[in-house]
């Protein structure tokens, strides 16, 4: 195996650790994330939830993909769903092709059955990205997405939305009115304190059901691994 094939496979197991490492501390962590989700809602089920950061490379992405795993193993029938139309990465994490997908569902040039790709782990559906489009937030924002949510709906159980970091475009605004819930990812030690809060001001302005935030790469002292922590708001 070639030293580039190898850090692939290396880094796809760090991201999905919930699907290849089930039985780990962080893999329950996520599951504990889930629990919270669940009874985070007393007069309606959360059906629907945007994964988001404040910045770039703070972890949402990774959290997206191994909520859709737990979620999935708790036999739910899910749709993650790459709406990052910017820098899509769950086709790399699933190794996954991103020829089609999102766009083309919302631009009507492909049927949503047709886009969503079934992965190994049962009951889990992915919907990447597609092909970059010119005008992302008009795209999220459009009557086609409105009415795509109905078909998500129709189809899945759960359906989890990885969207781009709150602070450096409008999309995640733009789609936390859409889902039932919004969970926000800050990296411990990364993140500043004056980003998370312009993030969750930004959000709550949109008028989201903050669900709460997780806490990624925090570093446990005795054994040097990491967890996840899942706060309210």
């Amino acid at each position: 195996m070639a030293p580039k094939d190898k850090k692939k496979k290396l880094d796809t197991k760090r991201k999905l650790i919930a699907k290849l490492n089930p039985q780990s501390p962080i893999s329950e962590q996520y599951r504990t994330i889930r629990t919270n989700i669940q009874f985070s809602a007393v007069d309606s089920e959360v059906r629907s939830i945007m994964v988001t950061s404040s910045a770039p490379g703070e972890g949402k992405s990774t959290t997206a993909a191994n909520l859709a795993v737990v979620f999935a193993q708790q036999g739910k029938r899910v749709l993650l769903v790459d709406a990052d139309l910017r820098k899509p990465t769950v086709h790399y994490t699933f190794n996954l092709p991103n020829t089609f997908g999102l766009t083309n569902v919302l631009t009507k040039r492909m049927e949503l059955n047709e886009a969503a790709i079934e992965t190994d782990e049962k009951n889990l559906f992915v919907l990447s990205s597609g092909p970059i489009p010119p005008n992302p937030a008009e795209l999220l924002g459009s009557k086609s997405m409105t009415e795509l949510f109905e078909q998500f709906y129709q189809e899945f159980d759960v359906i989890i939305m990885d969207t781009p970091p709150v602070l450096a475009v409008t999309d995640a605004q733009i789609l936390s009115n859409s889902c039932d819930g919004t969970i926000l990812v800050i990296s411990s030690g990364k993140t500043e304190t004056e980003q998370a809060l312009k993030a969750k001001e930004l959000l709550t302005s949109a008028s989201c059901n903050l669900l709460g935030v997780v806490l990624n790469n925090k570093k446990m002292p005795k054994n040097d691994q990491y967890y996840y922590y899942y706060g309210n708001k």
